[in-house]
């Protein structure tokens, strides 16, 4: 498809409330536009689009939101670069792509260089670095990149036990996930997690008016039945 079929397509699948809903969002919009489209329905259009490098990149250039998160869903993760995620990642400006960009299931997160950008982002002065440095590495707690063992991950438990209370909102949501998803990949880090996550205690994170959204409940994720039997096997 080119440039001009996706926006056809977008606007085709406009949703009037959810344009409403954008334009209530202020600053977490970075002043982009919106055909009001939700990500499960973006999913949707992305897999109908198909894996595209080239059409990623003139999508991630326009104003439109839904036409950035369908650039970065369709996006080949063998042709990133560092260069490119450094560059987008300046364009973030902390809105609402910064989810996409480096969680649900993103496109990034398959990048062979994913765990070198995580390892590197969750260390960075830069909030927003440190949030998709996070949010990267709960992808990666699913799978095993090269060099994030268990000791690695440790060490990033006990920074999140230590840091997570005095940073950013959005870093500490990052973290929370990211605790979530080290804690599920066997016995000694759920362990270890669920000592951390008690101590942390609740995690605050305003999500305005989006009463759909709660906080994560890493302690209940850790603990439930279903992971126990997993980690037994």
């Amino acid at each position: 498809m080119t440039k001009s079929e996706v926006l056809a397509l977008l606007k085709v699948n406009r949703n009037e409330r959810g344009i409403a809903n954008w334009q209530k969002l202020g600053p977490r919009t970075a002043n982009l536009k919106s055909f009001g489209i939700g990500l499960t329905q973006l999913r949707k259009l992305a897999k109908q689009i198909g894996r595209d490098h080239k059409l990623a990149l003139q999508l991630w250039k326009t104003d439109i939101y839904e036409a950035k998160v369908i650039g970065l869903l369709i996006d080949d993760p063998k042709q990133l670069s560092r260069e490119q995620a450094e560059s987008q990642v300046e364009e973030l400006h902390g809105g609402m792509l910064s989810h996409v960009f480096a969680s649900c299931d993103a496109t990034l997160a398959k990048a062979p260089f994913a765990f070198e950008l995580a390892r590197d982002w969750t260390e960075s002065k830069d909030h927003v670095r440190r949030r998709c440095g996070y949010a990267l590495l709960y992808e990666l707690s699913k799978k095993n990149p090269e060099g994030m063992d268990d000791a690695y991950l440790l060490g990033r438990i006990e920074h999140i036990q230590k840091a997570i209370k005095g940073e950013e909102m959005w870093v500490r949501e990052a973290m929370a996930s990211a605790l979530m998803g080290i804690g599920k990949r066997n016995q000694k880090l759920n362990k270890a997690a669920i000592r951390a996550a008690k101590s942390i205690g609740p995690i605050d994170v305003d999500y305005g008016e989006d009463n759909s959204c709660e906080p994560l409940d890493v302690l209940k994720h850790l603990t439930s039945d279903s992971l126990k039997k997993r980690l037994a096997k």
